[in-house]
């Protein structure tokens, strides 16, 4: 994959401000396409290693490591 490729297939991201971002799924599973990071686990030092993925519709969370949001194939960022 050349560089031009791999930057339009992921986000550049900083973790510590995915708070309240919006996400949606590129490939909706159970209706759910919106989401919400709705909280951050960090280590010791601060740095955020997981978050927490709730969808709208269904209010269903789930934990995930922050990195996944990086994927564009799989994740655009903000509500479409």
């Amino acid at each position: 994959m050349n560089k031009r490729a791999t930057e339009v297939a992921s986000h550049r991201l900083n973790p510590g401000k995915l708070l309240l971002s919006k996400w949606t799924a590129v490939q909706p599973q159970n209706r759910e396409k919106h989401f919400l990071v709705s909280e951050l686990f960090c280590d010791e030092q601060g740095h955020v290693l997981q978050i927490e993925l709730q969808a709208v519709l269904s209010q269903r969370c789930q934990r995930l490591d922050w990195r996944v949001l990086e994927d564009a194939m799989s994740w655009h960022m903000g509500w479409k």
